[in-house]
């Protein structure tokens, strides 16, 4: 609170919100404390309890579920998790960047169409989607019967690809699902983005590497870091997208949270794992907030 009366005196068209504010922030702060806060203190209380004979949880104050997710089993599978999770994320920023860049280069009317094309995934659902895909990668599917009709099957693939229930279809499925959530913040960044000041980066000599990284990439940074958070969070407890594309072979996060509440009823377990889940996101945040700030102070520095 000891920064608000600064960010207050630093614009002299800002007030201080009063009753009216407060109330009109009144719903929005209900829904935080319904469907935010108050679910998360009960993950929390689950977490410290213990498991019940009859699968029912036993509250107290106990740290063996934290304890259990030090073991090496769990560890590998949060590892393989953030390493699918930035892989997923690290693949839609070199894909969707140029594609939003594109977009926010053209035209008005361009740039409404291929909006369009890029928002109508949304019009249907995440399942039949990921089912398509399962239709895409099977031995018989569409992709080797392409390749078949092509020739590259056997002249360049000795026989038809194996991709379905591997960990590349996990990350074509998550790709796929996740690359609108980097295109539509990195057009709202680009979009805004002065062309003056790449055609001046240009006329003072800036090569065009130099123009994306002083220029294009700094002014478009809150697009791409809101893209981040957008994918790597949720990708990492995606668990839908593993049982379908991945055929309950390659475990995720969200696989094992969702067993333990579904499955193995132990929902203590996966209330810990909920929160360590959640810590995660915050050291994501915290880390490219720094990032944020490491860029501002290098581009005031030069």
């Amino acid at each position: 609170m000891h920064g608000l009366p600064g960010a207050f005196s630093a614009n002299p068209h800002a007030r201080r919100p009063g009753a009216w504010g407060w109330w009109l922030l009144a719903p929005m702060l209900a829904w935080l404390l319904l469907f935010v806060v108050a679910p998360m203190g009960i993950l929390v209380a689950y977490s410290f309890g213990s498991r019940g004979m009859l699968g029912d949880v036993e509250f107290g104050f106990s740290w063996d579920s934290y304890a259990r997710i030090a073991d090496p089993i769990y560890l590998r599978i949060f590892a393989r998790s953030i390493g699918y999770a930035a892989l997923t994320t690290a693949l839609c920023v070199l894909i969707g960047f140029p594609a939003a860049w594109f977009i926010a280069r053209r035209g008005p009317g361009w740039r409404e169409r291929l909006l369009l094309l890029v928002m109508i995934p949304f019009w249907t659902s995440f399942l039949i989607r990921t089912y398509a895909w399962i239709a895409i990668l099977r031995s018989e599917g569409l992709l080797n019967a392409v390749l078949k009709s092509s020739g590259a099957v056997p002249h360049v693939f000795a026989e038809p690809l194996e991709l379905l229930y591997t960990p590349a279809a996990v990350v074509i499925g998550l790709v796929y699902v996740y690359l609108p959530f980097v295109i539509l913040p990195v057009y709202a960044s680009a979009e805004k983005l002065d062309g003056v000041l790449i055609e001046a980066a240009h006329d003072l000599g800036a090569g065009p590497l130099r123009v994306f990284r002083e220029v294009i990439l700094p002014l478009t940074w809150p697009g791409v870091a809101a893209g981040m958070m957008l994918v790597f969070v949720p990708a990492i407890g995606m668990f839908a997208i593993t049982d379908l594309l991945g055929g309950a072979r390659v475990s995720m996060i969200g696989n094992v949270i969702q067993n333990q509440f579904t499955k193995a009823l132990n929902f203590p377990f996966g209330a810990a794992l909920g929160v360590v889940f959640t810590l995660l996101f915050v050291v994501s945040f915290a880390l490219l907030q720094w990032l944020g700030r490491r860029k501002d102070e290098t581009a005031k520095a030069r």
